[in-house]
């Protein structure tokens, strides 16, 4: 099996988040947020957050976007398409060749990384953070 060395909180990385309900690896990869790191039976392991380019204008509770008008926090993400992260949909997954993949254009070579959260969007992700921690 192969595993990636550990990204940092803030990086967006190239993953395929299970679908809903759905046991395992989804077909499609999809960016998502990493939130912590660690080990499971001492493999390095992420906690991430699901992002979609679906929906990006309708925001739920416990989502934020980052948009192309964010200017440089959207270029810095490594993102694509406006995308959306959802803090109620986190997963602890083994960060291994399974789970994540090299996205297509491997800005930082031949690791799953993205790119980074911009400190400017922190205000965002905790907006994001409290209203779920407020639901629950």
């Amino acid at each position: 099996m192969r595993y990636y060395p550990l990204p940092r909180p803030g990086d967006i990385v190239w993953c395929r988040f299970p679908a809903d309900r759905l046991p395992g690896p989804a077909l499609k990869p999809r960016p998502a947020l990493v939130l912590q790191t660690g080990y499971i039976q001492d493999n390095p392991a992420v906690t991430v957050a699901c992002g979609t380019s679906r929906k990006v204008t309708e925001l739920y509770t416990g989502e934020f976007a980052i948009t192309p008008d964010d200017g440089e926090a959207f270029t810095l993400a490594g993102l694509s398409f406006p995308t959306k992260f959802n803090l109620g949909r986190i997963v602890d997954l083994p960060y291994n060749a399974v789970w994540f993949g090299v996205p297509p254009t491997a800005p930082y070579g031949q690791i799953p990384k993205l790119g980074v959260l911009h400190p400017h969007l922190m205000r965002r992700v905790e907006a994001a953070y409290r209203a779920i921690t407020r639901k629950g």
